[in-house]
């Protein structure tokens, strides 16, 4: 069955922020974004990316994974939510757990917050804040069917980690001839794409 779910296509990002501005008006964290537009190489280039949590589906949530105290839920359509504030005890293993740097431990209110794809809006069948406010499409939302024939580029939902694949629900848009993001650490831990290295050793089952 077809699900509507979100596109990230940094090609298409200008880093004005829209989206940050709009997911500031989410109800379930009203004033504060948990989206981020990061900039790769400020020195070099005006390239942005649009940072969302990608709803980890195999491995499933490898935050929800290593949360002692099981404050992290999934709902039914795969959405993973940001954490129970009656459960959490911002032990922060959710952080270290996530490949993609998404979830923010609030220290004052002892909570992890992230991005839970508006749920409120979603379950509603309306857009997540975020991409009804971007101006260029890189954030879109809609089923992968209604991508391929509106869209340019390859959707992908698997990135791998060294030797250890993830497969989401949210989907990253590449050039047509990529079928997959590779990420690897470099001797200095820094994160970049290229070839996948086979030393890494998985880091959730």
């Amino acid at each position: 069955m077809s699900i509507d779910t979100l596109f990230v296509d940094p090609s298409r990002c200008i880093g004005c922020r829209a989206c940050e501005a709009a997911c500031r008006e989410c109800d379930s964290h009203k004033g504060e974004s948990m989206i981020m537009v990061d900039f790769i190489d400020r020195g070099l280039s005006v390239a942005t990316q649009p940072t969302v949590c990608m709803h980890c589906e195999s491995p499933v949530a490898p935050c929800a994974q290593v949360c002692p105290v099981l404050a992290i839920m999934i709902t039914p359509e795969g959405v993973v939510q940001q954490a129970d504030a009656s459960r959490c005890i911002a032990c922060r293993n959710c952080v270290y757990a996530c490949p993609f740097g998404v979830p923010k431990i609030d220290l004052s209110a002892r909570l992890m917050k992230k991005c839970n794809l508006c749920y409120d809006r979603t379950s509603q069948d309306l857009q997540p804040w975020c991409a009804q406010a971007c101006p260029t499409d890189a954030l879109w939302y809609g089923t992968y069917e209604q991508f391929a024939q509106e869209r340019k580029g390859a959707a992908v939902r698997q990135t791998d980690f060294g030797t250890q694949t993830v497969r989401t629900r949210v989907y990253h848009v590449l050039p047509a001839e990529d079928s997959r993001l590779q990420v690897q650490t470099d001797s200095g831990g820094a994160v970049r794409a290229g070839e996948v290295s086979q030393e890494e050793e998985p880091w959730v089952l």
